[in-house]
């Protein structure tokens, strides 16, 4: 498992891994695996899905939401299969609740929570998003920590654990979880602050001159799907609204992808098996993978 925040070289670690391997790659990106949306979602490049097999990449429409849930069924499923020719998998990715389904799964948490839902919705809609960010904030520190504090769906899930079991989110994912039939090794890359978030500027920059702008426009007419609730398009279809300058939005994508990979790394902080490599440093992160299996 190769892990780390946006914009640290996570997509070029894990293919070289992969290669040393002899083995195929499945992502834990909540975003990369509809098509559509390569370059707001950083999908691997050509030459990386032509150099190793990659899986939960584009294989389903924006309209298809995939849970953590559904993936993490998925994605055993994709692991099996791969486990039947291979000893070994990579996967890479920068969303924790995705790695948390796939390495640990989660509790049996609430599933019946129509009322408690169509309450949240309501207020949504009537009193906006930061009202439930408050009261997430106020029932479940933790987890308001690390959680994207801009994805509706991901706060109100949160918000209808939190009140129907009576129990804080966090504390429902950090007991022991389901047991695994396969090792886990995983790796993670870190960055100086400074350096990581020059990274992080200058992808936003090369991703508008690939074309991010016209990509955000052909699914404009999808921007309610949850899938769409992510850094890149949602400040792209405030400037499509006219409520912010093209220059404005191009500064809060980079200011967004910052808080985000700030995020990302207090939630990896908390997990004590993970090695961390400076700078995707391949060599060290091999020693590291030769070592374990």
């Amino acid at each position: 498992m190769v892990v780390g925040p946006t914009g640290s070289g996570k997509t070029d670690l894990a293919v070289e891994i992969a290669k040393r391997l002899g083995t195929e790659i499945i992502s834990t990106d909540s975003r990369q695996f509809y098509r559509g949306l390569a370059i707001g979602t950083a999908q691997p490049e050509e030459e990386h899905l032509a150099a190793v097999r990659h899986h939960f990449i584009a294989d389903r429409e924006p309209t298809d939401d995939l849970s953590a849930g559904g993936y993490e069924r998925e994605a055993l499923e994709r692991l099996e299969e791969i486990f039947r020719t291979h000893s070994t998998a990579v996967a890479v990715g920068g969303s924790g609740l995705y790695i948390d389904a796939l390495c640990r799964g989660f509790d049996d948490l609430p599933s019946d929570t129509a009322e408690v839902r169509a309450e949240l919705m309501r207020r949504l809609e009537e009193e906006g998003l930061e009202s439930l960010v408050e009261e997430l904030h106020t029932r479940d520190e933790a987890h308001w920590e690390v959680i994207d504090r801009h994805n509706p769906a991901r706060v109100v899930r949160a918000l209808e654990v939190c009140i129907t079991s009576g129990r804080p989110y966090s504390e429902q994912r950090t007991a022991p979880q389901h047991e695994r039939p396969f090792d886990i090794i995983k790796v993670g890359i870190t960055w100086p602050r400074e350096e990581l978030y020059e990274r992080i500027n200058l992808r936003v920059d090369l991703m508008m001159e690939a074309g991010l702008e016209e990509e955000a426009r052909k699914v404009y007419h999808l921007r309610h799907l949850n899938s769409l609730q992510t850094v890149g398009y949602k400040e792209m279809f405030e400037w499509f609204d006219g409520n912010i300058t093209r220059e404005e939005a191009i500064e809060l994508i980079k200011r967004n992808s910052r808080r985000y990979a700030k995020r990302q790394m207090t939630w990896f902080r908390r997990d004590e098996s993970i090695h961390w490599v400076e700078r995707k440093d391949i060599d060290e992160a091999w020693r590291i993978v030769e070592h374990s299996i």
